[in-house]
C-alpha cells in the first residue's frame, strides 16, 4: 500500500469502469499475469512502484533496516502522456539509531517501452534489476552521499498475489483497487557502506510490485502496511485504511503467506491493531503510533521500532511519512520475526491531495 508520493495523483472515481476519464487502465478481475514480462513497466496504468525493504546483519553484530522504492507516475498534458520518476532510498544504523534517507524526482527516467518485458529500473545510479536466469534482483543505491548498499537478493519462496481475482480492494468503489504482486521473502547478501567503515552482510527482504489508476476513494486519509517475516517461515501483509471520522475502511485486510506460499486473507473485522507507543517528530510534528499490537485468530504480535526515529520528511512531495524497521515480537515476550510498518497520513489530512474526477 505505497507511496505518499501517489496520493498527489491519484482520482477518486465514482463509477465501475476499466479506465480513468483520461485513458488510463483500472486493474480487472481474472487478470492473467505473465512473468518476467509483469515484473517489468505497465505504463497504461497511472502509478507504480517497486518497493524493496529488508533486515541486514554484518559479522559484527552490526544491524541495519533498508528501504529502497522506484515509482512512476504519469499524466496527460496536452494530448501527450509524462512520466514522472520518483526514488526513496533509507538505511537505519540500528546500533546507533542513526536513520538516513533521501528522496528523488526526475522527469527523465528508464524508457518504459524498454522495461515492459522485464523489472529493470533505475533514477540516476540508483537501480533494481532482475536476473531472469538467476532469478536474483540486484540493488545499487547511495544516500545522501553517506551510505551505500549494494545488495543481491535471491527469490526463496514463490511470488504472492494479494487480493480476490488478481485485484487488491482499497475501498467500497469498484475502482479503488490495485494489482498487488509479492516476493515475501528474499535471501539477501552484499555490502553496506557507512561513512569509512564497510560491512558484508546478508539477511531477509520484502518486495512489493503495485500498479494502479486509482486505489483511494473519498473519505478516506491514510493508512497503515506492515510486512511481517516470522521465523517460522511464515509472513503477515496488512492494510488499515482510515477514513476522515476516524473509522477503519471496510476494505482493510490481513493476509497470511504461510510457509507452503499458500495465501489467506482475513477481513477487517478478523484481525485488531492495538496501539502501544507513539512518537512525535520534531519536524512535522507529526503524531506517529509506531508501537503497535496486532492480533489475529489466535495469535498476537508485537510491532516494535528499533528506532524511533524513522521519519521520511517529505522533501520532495512535502508529505511526510513514517517508515521503519521493527522487532516482531510474541506474547512471551520472545523476538520471533521482523517487519517494516508503514504510517502514512498522520503529518496532516492527505485526502486534500486526492483530485476527484470522473470515469468512463
Amino acid at each position: 500500500m505505497k507511496h505518499t508520493f501517489l496520493l498527489l495523483f491519484l482520482l477518486i472515481p465514482s463509477l465501475y469502469a476499466q479506465t480513468t476519464v483520461d485513458g488510463f487502465a483500472l486493474p480487472q478481475p481474472g487478470k492473467v499475469f505473465v512473468f518476467p514480462r509483469d515484473h517489468g513497466s505497465h505504463p497504461e496504468f497511472r502509478t507504480e512502484w517497486w518497493y524493496v525493504t529488508g533486515h541486514l546483519d554484518a559479522k559484527d553484530g552490526h544491524r541495519f533496516g533498508f528501504q529502497v522504492t522506484f515509482f512512476r507516475q504519469a499524466r496527460r498534458e496536452d494530448g501527450k502522456t509524462l512520466h514522472l520518476h520518483l526514488a526513496h532510498a533509507a538505511l537505519l544504523d540500528a546500533q546507533t539509531g542513526r536513520f538516513f534517507h533521501e528522496e528523488r524526482l526526475n522527469r527523465a527516467g528508464w524508457d518504459a517501452a524498454s522495461f515492459e518485458t522485464t523489472l529493470a529500473v533505475h533514477n540516476g545510479n540508483w537501480s533494481l534489476r532482475l536476473d531472469e536466469s538467476t532469478q536474483r534482483l540486484h540493488i545499487a543505491a547511495t544516500v545522501k552521499n553517506e551510505a551505500l548498499l549494494q545488495l543481491e537478493l535471491e527469490v526463496i519462496k514463490p511470488l504472492v498475489i494479494f487480493g480476490t481475482d488478481g485485484v487488491s480492494r482499497k475501498g467500497a468503489s469498484e475502482t479503488a483497487a490495485s494489482h498487488y504482486l509479492t516476493w515475501p521473502r528474499l535471501k539477501t547478501t552484499g555490502t553496506v557502506k557507512l561513512g569509512p567503515a564497510e560491512y558484508t552482510v546478508t539477511g531477509e527482504a520484502w518486495m512489493d510490485h503495485e500498479f494502479s489508476s486509482s486505489q483511494l476513494e473519498e473519505g478516506q486519509v491514510g493508512w497503515d502496511w506492515a510486512a511481517v517475516q516470522l521465523k517460522d517461515g511464515r509472513e503477515i501483509m496488512v492494510y488499515r485504511m482510515r477514513r476522515k471520522d476516524g473509522t477503519l475502511d471496510a476494505a482493510s485486510t490481513l493476509a497470511v503467506v504461510e510457509k507452503n506460499g499458500n495465501v489467506r486473507h482475513l477481513a477487517s473485522t478478523a484481525f485488531t491493531w492495538e496501539v502501544l507507543g507513539t512518537w512525535k517528530s520534531p519536524r512535522s510534528g507529526a503524531m506517529y503510533p509506531n508501537h503497535v499490537r496486532l492480533c489475529f485468530e489466535n495469535e498476537s504480535v508485537e510491532l516494535k521500532p528499533l528506532a524511533s526515529d524513522q521519519e521520511q520528511d517529505g522533501g520532495i512531495t512535502r508529505l511526510p511519512y513514517w517508515e521503519g524497521s521493527c522487532d516482531v515480537i510474541d506474547s512471551h515476550g520472545q523476538i520471533t520475526g521482523r517487519a517494516f510498518l508503514e504510517l502514512a497520513g498522520y503529518a496532516g489530512d492527505l485526502a486534500g491531495h486526492l483530485t476527484p474526477k470522473a470515469v468512463k
